[in-house]
């Protein structure tokens, strides 16, 4: 199913697609204050998080962090996991899919009486509205998408540009990657990397010349 125009509601919340291509999708998640998704997880997808604003506990079996506004985590694909909002107002994620698949979804508690059922279907659809957010594909010349005071840009970087980042800067890997002077990937489309690593990385490896990435700041 195409998801590219609705908005999908949620017991403890929305979330709506914001932009896809044939090795990720991105979606834009409102957790509201106190109520949390279902520890669940995906059997064939990594998933990646940036908190744009909020704070939000995420906890898996046996143990639980906290994160708040710009920080980011990596989820690989079986690993359980639930996500509260703790903050006035709730949380406002991006979630990074990759494969994007929706029904990839296995869901083992949940407060709101979906234990063991799939993907939400349509009648939990609705016509996203004008602010609604789309990062369209990588366009250096094209202004930022503007979100709760970051600035979020799909670009096509030159390595140079990269060699100075800083650890608060974001970045969304959406083509091509980081490789090893012997065609090894390191940093793969999905992944979700902070500046100073990213300079860090390009010292001694190289950016492969498809490279597309989104970068979120301040």
């Amino acid at each position: 199913m195409d998801y590219s125009d609705v908005i999908v509601k949620k017991p403890w919340g929305m979330e709506y697609l914001c932009y896809r291509n044939s090795n990720v999708a991105i979606w834009f998640l409102h957790i509201e204050e106190g109520k949390e998704t279902s520890m669940h997880c995906h059997p064939n997808k990594n998933t990646g998080f940036v908190l744009l604003k909020g704070k939000t506990e995420l906890s898996f079996l046996r143990n639980t962090i906290k994160l708040k506004a710009l920080d980011k985590i990596h989820i690989f694909r079986s690993r359980f996991h639930s996500t509260k909002a703790v903050s006035k107002g709730g949380a406002f994620i991006l979630e990074v899919e990759t494969p994007e698949d929706k029904h990839d979804l296995v869901r083992l508690e949940d407060k709101y009486g979906r234990t063991g059922e799939q993907y939400e279907g349509t009648k939990h659809h609705f016509e996203k509205t004008d602010e609604c957010i789309w990062i369209e594909e990588a366009n250096n010349k094209s202004k930022p998408v503007e979100v709760f005071n970051c600035q979020i840009r799909h670009i096509k970087p030159v390595k140079r540009s990269l060699m100075n980042g800083k650890e608060e800067d974001l970045y969304i890997i959406t083509n091509g990657g980081i490789c090893t002077h012997t065609n090894q990937i390191i940093v793969w489309p999905g992944d979700v990397i902070d500046g100073h690593t990213l300079s860090r990385l390009l010292k001694a490896f190289y950016l492969e010349p498809t490279t597309t990435m989104i970068s979120i700041t301040k």
